[in-house]
C-alpha cells in the first residue's frame, strides 16, 4: 500500500469557505509539510494545479532539495504545453530529484478557467487531445525520434536527449469519469484515479477500466483521492468534521456549488450528486463524509472516524484492487503528523525511514531531570 499526503498550493487553515483560521501557503510552509511527509514516510505527495494555485512544477522542483526520499506528483497539462516541452520539463525534474518524479495528467474540467488560460476546446475535444498528446510524450520520453501529423499536434524530428532516470519514463497518474477518460486510461497510463464515492460505485468504475486496459492487453494499477479526518475516538472525529464546516452557511454553498456547475467533468458531476449542495445527509457510506466537497471543487469527500475504523475503510478501497492512498486533511501540516501517526501502525505500509532517524526513539516530553515518561510510571 502506498500513502501519498498533499501539498497545498491554494491556502490552508482549520476551516473551509472562510478566511476566519487561514494560513498563506508560502514556501516555508510548504517545506514544512514536504519535510513531514519526508521524515514520517509518506511516499510521496500531490501538488494540485489550477489558476487558484501556485505553478506546480516550480514549487515542486523547489522542494526536492528539502527532502531525500518523497516523490512528488506533479501535473501534465495537454494544451497547455507542447508534449516535447513537458517532456523534457519531466526529465530534467527525474534526473535532478533522483528518480522522484510521478506525473498526474490532467485534462481540465472548468470550461471558464480552461478559456481563461487560451484552451477552447469542448469536453469530447479535449481528451481527443489528451489521447494524441500520450501518444507523443511516451514517445519523447522514450527516447524515440517524433515526426507527426495529427489533428491537434505536430512534430518534426523531435527527440529528447537526456532521458529520465525511471524507465521508460516517469509513472503516469491520470483521473476521470467519462467514457473518453476511461479509454485513455486503459490505453496509456500506469495508474488510474478516482475521488472516494462509496466502494460499490468506485468497484464498477475500476471494473471498467480494468476491462478496457485488458482488451488492450494492459494492467492497470488504481489510485484514490480522499481527505481524513482520523482522531481517537469517532465521536472526537465527527466534532472535527462539524467544525471544518462550522463556517459554511446556505449562501456559501449555493454560490460554490454554482461555481461547480459550469464544469463538463464528469467526476465533478459526480461529487455534487453526493450531497445536492445540501448538508442535512452527508455520510453517504459508513464513515464517507461529502462535507468537503460542499464548497470545494474536485475530491470532496473524507473517511471520517477513530483510526481502527478508518483504517479498516482503507482496507475495504484496497480489496477492490486500490493501491495508491492519496490522503489530505486540515490543516495539512498538523494533519500530516495525526494521520500517520494514528493510521500507519493500522495499515501494511512500509514507512521510508532514515537509520539514523530510526535509531532514535520517541520520548515525548522530559518531565524531571534526568527522568522520561516511561521512567517515571515505572515508578508510579
Amino acid at each position: 500500500m502506498q500513502i501519498f499526503w498533499f501539498i497545498p498550493l491554494h491556502g490552508d487553515g482549520r476551516y473551509l469557505g472562510t478566511s476566519d483560521g487561514a494560513r498563506a501557503v508560502d514556501y516555508d510552509y510548504m517545506k514544512q509539510i514536504a519535510g513531514a511527509a519526508d521524515r514520517l514516510g509518506y511516499n510521496g505527495v500531490l501538488l494540485p494545479t489550477g489558476r487558484s494555485c501556485e505553478d506546480a512544477w516550480v514549487a515542486a522542483s523547489s522542494l526536492i532539495p528539502a527532502t531525500s526520499r518523497l516523490k512528488y506528483l506533479v501535473a501534465i497539462r495537454p494544451g497547455m504545453m507542447a508534449p516535447a516541452t513537458a517532456a523534457r520539463m519531466a526529465s530534467t525534474f527525474d534526473r535532478l530529484s533522483g528518480g522522484r518524479l510521478l506525473i498526474n495528467i490532467v485534462t481540465g474540467g472548468d470550461p471558464e478557467e480552461l478559456a481563461g488560460d487560451g484552451l477552447f476546446l469542448n469536453h469530447k475535444e479535449r481528451y481527443e487531445l489528451t489521447d494524441e498528446f500520450l501518444h507523443l510524450w511516451r514517445k519523447y520520453a522514450s527516447g524515440e525520434k517524433v515526426s507527426h501529423k495529427g489533428k491537434y499536434l505536430r512534430a518534426e524530428g523531435g527527440q529528447l536527449l537526456y532521458p529520465p532516470l525511471q524507465s521508460p519514463y516517469p509513472p503516469l497518474y491520470f483521473g476521470g469519469s467519462s467514457d473518453e477518460a476511461k479509454d485513455i486510461a486503459a490505453e496509456h497510463v500506469d495508474v488510474y484515479l478516482t475521488w472516494g464515492e462509496p466502494p460499490a460505485d468506485v468497484a464498477a468504475k475500476l471494473g471498467e477500466v480494468r476491462e478496457l486496459a485488458a482488451a488492450k492487453g494492459r494492467k492497470v494499477k488504481f489510485g484514490i483521492r480522499l481527505h481524513v479526518i482520523v482522531r481517537e475516538t469517532n465521536e472526537q472525529a465527527w466534532q472535527a468534521a462539524e467544525e471544518l464546516i462550522r463556517h459554511v452557511d446556505d449562501h456559501t454553498i449555493a454560490e460554490a456549488q454554482k461555481v461547480f456547475a459550469r464544469y463538463d467533468s464528469v467526476g465533478q458531476q459526480r461529487m455534487a450528486r453526493l450531497h445536492n449542495g445540501q448538508r442535512d445527509s452527508l455520510e453517504i457510506s459508513p464513515n464517507l463524509w461529502a462535507g468537503v466537497g460542499l464548497v470545494r471543487g474536485g475530491a470532496g469527500t473524507a473517511l471520517v472516524g477513530d483510526a481502527a475504523t478508518v483504517a479498516e475503510r482503507i482496507r475495504e478501497y484496497e480489496a477492490l484492487g486500490i493501491e495508491t492512498f492519496i490522503l489530505s486533511g486540515y490543516p495539512h501540516l498538523e494533519e500530516a503528523y495525526r494521520t500517520a501517526e494514528l493510521l500507519f501502525p493500522l495499515l501494511p505500509v512500509e514507512p521510508q525511514s532514515e537509520p539514523l532517524k530510526a535509531a532514535i526513539k520517541a520520548s515525548g516530553e522530559i518531565v524531571a531531570n534526568d527522568l522520561l515518561p516511561d521512567a517515571v510510571a515505572a515508578k508510579s
